[in-house]
């Protein structure tokens, strides 16, 4: 029979369980299926023990209503087990909802309920009912039930210890231990019960399931370790970074994952239960380990209640050699109850990111490159005739010059030729000096544009430089173009307003003469065009027009300009002048670029800078205020 002891255990586990039922109403609003589960074994074991209290009151001799309890405890008694594996089950997949072969188990401790409560009718449980252990006869279903109280326990055993094999993580395997703990203890009890062949106490059973209530509640409502929710939130944390750490509010390590450990925990010598600075205080100042940044950074978390983030290099081992890995760290304060209780810091690897954008870069670079080279190339073919034209007009200039001195020479010593003409032949010769320098800074100019334009466009020589400039240096340069094609060129810009920009003068200069050379083609087919640059401001912004009269865009190709490589002139375009110019006006001019179709027919490409890079002549200011 029950003794006293296990009479007072189970009178004190009852009202512990009550007053459990009570707090975890007020602070668990919403239950989990594991939640529910464990009330579910906590009703069932009360239900289980109130009528073998009852027991240890009601006389031995009185057969009837001893049956009467026996009758009560087994329902109790028979779903403990089937709720305990499905309790397995739910930790392991996670599970909301009790799915339908879960359901399913519970068919045979109803059966077993109803087998043993109509026993007189049968006698397959009890062939012969008795409180004492050695007068018990047993029917055949006693097997069946034995068979199955077994497989509740030994299944969920084994799945636990498959789950924490495969998964090979400290924190799984500590809930699996707890879990596989609980179960061993009434599974060997029952062992023990079954083929020891000596009398045990009917409370023997119920005190072992006792341990497995006590380890299970603790877990799941006060440790939460038997919870999904930190099997989810690592799962989480790996998902979203490459390694993590838990640190204690005084900087004690409490968990990190695999990766970290592989990274850094071998290295730099980083264990749990082991505070962060002690890992870094014996370093050389000057050589400082990664983890001094973790610690200011944790100290700046604390004090701002905040986030904080940063990029930290590290000197990593890979393949024998030591490698410059790139890690961006987001710390980020744990709170419980408004008091930061701790931090997280996530470590992501951004060093293949990093060369990435490296590679992007260069490609990038050269891309700008490749069509600067284009931009040039049309240039080259009018440049031998630009050039051409003065050199020939200087060699002419001298010819008539030199021409003039022999004149000169020989009209030494002649009386017939007066002051006045030689004065004649000097003016003459004036003249032509006149136009070799005009000349002379006609190739000036051109020489100095194509200087400007083959440097690198990756270089940022920000300088102050006038509209005026600009359009004289595109224009120059476009010439050849221009005449070839018979397009007239007009510029409508009020040039009393004298306006200029900082930033490289080469940049814009090649924006716009792309957009002259895509307008002069544009008009190709009809020649003679009309190409017109305008320039003017607003209130917000600077604008720098290019308007033809061509055949437009297509209608296919405009929701593509600036952001794909995309053209209309088929293999005699690459599509790179409008896409990298408008990178040029965004990331040299902070300025956006834009085209549209003319209604009465052509197209019209806009360039606007912001007017915060825009600087009109002071005095020319004033005069328009007054």
């Amino acid at each position: 029979m029950i003794s006293d002891l296990s009479l007072v255990i189970f009178c004190a586990t009852i009202v512990c369980l009550i007053v459990f039922f009570i707090w975890s109403r007020k602070v668990t609003k919403k239950r989990m299926l594991l939640h529910r589960l464990f009330l579910a074994i906590a009703w069932s074991y009360i239900a289980w023990v109130i009528p073998l209290i009852i027991m240890r009151f009601v006389p031995q001799e009185n057969r009837f209503w001893m049956y009467i309890l026996d009758c009560a405890v087994q329902p109790g008694g028979a779903l403990c087990a089937p709720l305990y594996f499905c309790t397995a089950v739910t930790f392991v997949s996670g599970a909301e909802r009790l799915k339908n072969w879960m359901k399913a188990l519970f068919i045979l401790p109803i059966v077993s309920i109803l087998v043993v409560w109509t026993n007189p009718l049968h006698h397959l449980y009890y062939e012969n009912f008795s409180v004492i252990r050695s007068e018990i006869e047993f029917g055949p279903y006693v097997i069946v039930t034995g068979i199955g109280n077994y497989f509740f326990l030994v299944v969920p055993i084994l799945y636990m210890i498959r789950f924490g094999i495969k998964n090979k993580n400290p924190l799984y395997w500590r809930q699996c231990t707890m879990f596989i703990i609980s179960g061993m203890v009434p599974l060997i009890v029952s062992i023990y019960a079954t083929f020891s062949g000596k009398d045990i106490s009917i409370a023997a059973t119920p005190l072992s399931f006792l341990v497995a209530l006590l380890l299970n509640g603790i877990a799941i409502f006060q440790l939460h370790m038997l919870d999904i929710r930190p099997i989810a939130t690592e799962h989480i944390l790996n998902a979203i970074s490459d390694s993590y750490l838990v640190l204690s509010d005084t900087g004690l390590i409490i968990k990190y994952n695999r990766s970290f450990e592989e990274l850094f925990g071998r290295v730099y010598g980083i264990q749990e239960n082991k505070k962060l600075s002690e890992c870094t205080q014996h370093e050389d100042k000057l050589q400082k380990n990664p983890f001094y940044n973790l610690v200011a950074a944790m100290e700046s978390s604390r004090q701002g209640e905040t986030h904080v983030s940063y990029e930290q290099s590290i000197m990593l081992e890979r393949n024998g050699e030591l490698t410059k890995m790139y890690f961006v760290v987001d710390v980020s304060p744990l709170k419980i109850n408004g008091q930061v209780s701790g931090f997280v810091a996530l470590f992501k690897d951004v060093t293949q990111l990093r060369e990435s954008m490296k590679k992007l870069q260069l490609s990038q670079e050269r891309m700008m490159e490749q069509e600067r080279f284009v931009f040039l190339g049309q240039m080259i073919g009018g440049l031998a005739h630009n050039l051409k034209t003065p050199i020939m007009s200087i060699s002419g200039c001298v010819s008539a010059a030199e021409a003039l001195v022999e004149e000169c020479e020989d009209s030494i010593g002649d009386e017939d030729v007066t002051e006045e003409d030689f004065r004649e032949i000097y003016g003459e010769m004036r003249g032509w000096f006149g136009k070799i320098r005009e000349s002379s800074a006609y190739m000036s100019d051109i020489i100095t544009a194509i200087k400007g334009q083959a440097t690198t466009i990756v270089t940022d020589e920000k300088s102050t430089f006038t509209i005026d400039e600009m359009l004289k240096r595109s224009v120059l340069l476009m010439r050849h173009e221009l005449l070839n094609s018979g397009c007239n060129l007009q510029i409508d810009y009020d040039r009393s307003k004298e306006i200029s920009l900082e930033g490289d003068i080469n940049n814009l200069v090649q924006v716009v003469g792309n957009l002259l050379s895509n307008a002069i083609y544009a008009q190709k087919e009809k020649g003679n065009g009309e190409i017109v640059i305008s320039v003017f401001l607003d209130e917000q912004k600077l604008n720098i027009l290019v308007k033809d009269r061509g055949t437009g865009i297509n209608e296919r190709v405009l929701p593509k300009l600036f952001k794909m490589m995309v053209t209309s002139k088929g293999t005699h375009g690459t599509g790179l002048g409008l896409y990298f110019s408008n990178i040029v006006i965004r990331g040299k001019f902070n300025g956006q670029m834009w085209g549209e179709n003319r209604k009465d027919g052509g197209s019209i490409f806009g360039i606007s800078i912001p007017r915060e890079i825009v600087h009109i002549r002071k005095e020319l200011v004033n005069k328009e205020e007054k």
